[in-house]
């Protein structure tokens, strides 16, 4: 099988961006680590090196294990046995592989026996592995959840949990979701209390929809103040599943995904320790917690997309109809065409937020060894606001476009590819759950409008804008400046209706708008480093022009009159 590191040539485009440089120094600080360690790189090229070597062993895995494991895996299932998950004898070779190769725990710090990989390459490997097997990547991806202990828990609760990642490849599980308690979180009614006598914190309730439900290590949300209704009362816990006291009810019959178990969970008296600080378990870390789930999802995303971009391609190549290949008629190639400039502007737009998360994160561990110096402060706060704000669009348009992406290549594939004979009709089902969990893409523009409303997005803008280009670029830059212009009237005509419910009526048409004018200059910046993103660049942009065009029609014309219906309805 082919490696997907080396055999996607884009990888190595966003692992060589400038900005890289900044991040590798950051995260290293400043390589003190050079001596102390054996893997622990002298320089950036050192480092960089590092990030490719590991990305080519994954890439491996993913070609030679996980790929071909993908469709018996989806047609075993994971199951319950004894009040415990059973993975499907692929996944758990899949498992296996990983763990032989210590490859949990890319992201943790060297002293808690991680690799100490920047965000970015992190991404790149949950992309490879998604392009894989989706559901794969839910189970290895999880181990997000231990840059969450990192982050927040204290001292001895990260000696003890997080250097059984790498070490030990244990998994992990986010327990967040209740039976009435869904995209509302603050509903969670779990039950965490103090037990005196044991010393402990002690939780009772259930979990549902729970990824990896029966995983090593589970981080789990629950009301540990008595009395309270909202998200104050809440607290974040660390559950060990060799404590015993937490049985899987069931690992629900999905649509995709099925090698990832979806459990519904039942604790009893379970000893769990508290991560942080009490109340701020859902204001603070599982806020951060969801921020990391869902660039993972943008990675899932990618990947599917990347996947089925591939199926079509192969597909249309080897299929002939009246006498030549299927690619050769006009219809077929113009959604092949489509299918990989989506693919590749969504993936601009994924790194992009990775290297601004990588930034703000990497100041936030210097400052827990030094006190910032101003300019660092201030960067820090300008990555993070940026990071705040692309999180959810990156979610928002890459689980949009990956959809859009599955679904044309199930159509290129014609009657086959709605048989199980073809890998399109698993991942045309792995595709449609990355715009609902996570957070749909109706709650993504919930958090992304703060974008729009706060002139980030429109300060992004200005500063792509102004960048400098290749002069046969500039034709490009002025139409996104006209988009931009057109952007700027679109917002006004909402705002001057002074009205929250108008606002929130047109919010996901004017993120979209701003989704592809930041993606068309990020592709333009991918092009001035590489040309051969000119023409899905091109494409890229006078697609999104046009769509601009209607939400701006829309906006303009339809709006009021829809916004008023809806009010009386």
């Amino acid at each position: 099988m082919a490696n997907f590191f080396l055999d996607n040539n884009h990888l190595k485009f966003h692992l060589e961006h400038p900005l890289m440089k900044k991040i590798t120094l950051l995260k290293e600080k400043h390589f003190e680590d050079f001596g102390k360690y054996d893997d622990a790189p002298e320089d950036h090229e050192d480092a960089l090196d590092n990030y490719e070597k590991v990305l080519e062993v994954i890439g491996e895995i993913a070609g030679d294990t996980i790929a071909p494991n993908a469709e018996e895996v989806d047609a075993t299932g994971a199951k319950v046995v004894d009040d415990r998950v059973v993975y499907a004898p692929g996944t758990e070779e899949n498992i296996n592989k990983i763990r032989q190769a210590n490859l949990f725990g890319l992201s943790l710090p060297r002293r808690y026996a991680g690799l100490n990989f920047p965000i970015v390459p992190y991404v790149m490997s949950a992309e490879i592995i998604s392009r894989a097997d989706a559901g794969f990547a839910n189970i290895w991806g999880l181990q997000d959840c231990a840059e969450t202990v990192h982050e927040f828990a204290d001292e001895q609760l990260k000696e003890d949990v997080l250097p059984r990642f790498n070490r030990d490849g244990i998994t992990a599980a986010m327990d967040l979701t209740e039976p009435d308690a869904g995209s509302d979180l603050q509903a969670i009614q779990m039950k965490a209390h103090w037990d005196e006598d044991k010393k402990t914190w002690l939780l009772n309730g259930v979990k549902r929809f729970i990824t990896n439900g029966d995983a090593d290590v589970s981080l789990v949300l629950a009301r540990s103040e008595e009395g309270t209704t909202d998200g104050r009362g809440l607290s974040l816990f660390l559950y060990e599943k060799n404590e015993g006291k937490m049985i899987v009810r069931r690992v629900e019959n999905k649509l995709g995904i099925k090698g990832s178990p979806t459990c519904e969970l039942v604790f009893k008296d379970a000893p769990a320790r508290l991560i942080g600080d009490r109340k701020l378990g859902l204001i603070k870390y599982v806020m951060s917690l969801m921020n990391s789930a869902r660039l993972g999802v943008g990675a899932q995303s990618v990947g599917i997309a990347d996947a089925a971009y591939r199926e079509a391609l192969d597909y249309a190549r080897e299929r002939e109809q009246f006498g030549k290949p299927i690619i050769q008629f006009p219809a077929v190639y113009e959604m092949l065409s489509e299918m990989e400039m989506k693919t590749i502007a969504i993936r601009s737009l994924l790194y992009e937020t990775s290297r601004y998360v990588d930034v703000y994160k990497a100041y936030h561990f210097i400052s827990e060894d030094r006190k910032l110096e101003k300019d660092e402060r201030q960067e820090m706060k300008k990555y993070q606001r940026l990071a705040d704000v692309f999180t959810p669009l990156t979610k928002l348009i890459s689980s949009e476009y990956a959809n859009q992406v599955a679904y044309d290549s199930l159509q290129v594939h014609g009657g086959s590819g709605y048989m199980k004979d073809y890998p399109i009709e698993r991942l045309y089902r792995d595709a449609r759950i990355t715009n609902i969990y996570e957070g749909t893409t109706q709650l993504q523009v919930v958090a992304a409008i703060r974008g729009v409303s706060n002139g980030a997005y429109r300060k992004a803008m200005t500063e792509f804008a102004e960048e400098t280009l290749r002069p046969e670029q500039e034709y490009l830059k002025k139409l996104l400046e006209k988009m931009t212009a057109q952007y700027d009237k679109a917002v006004r005509k909402v705002r001057e209706q002074e009205d929250d419910e108008y606002w929130n009526f047109h919010a996901r048409r004017l993120v979209e708008m701003a989704g592809n004018i930041l993606t068309g200059h990020l592709l333009l910046l991918d092009a001035r480093r590489d040309s051969s993103y000119d023409q899905p660049t091109a494409k890229f942009i006078l697609k999104a022009r046009s769509e601009n065009v209607k939400h701006y029609s829309y906006i303009t014309y339809v709006g009021m009159r829809e916004a008023n219906d809806f009010k009386k309805s």
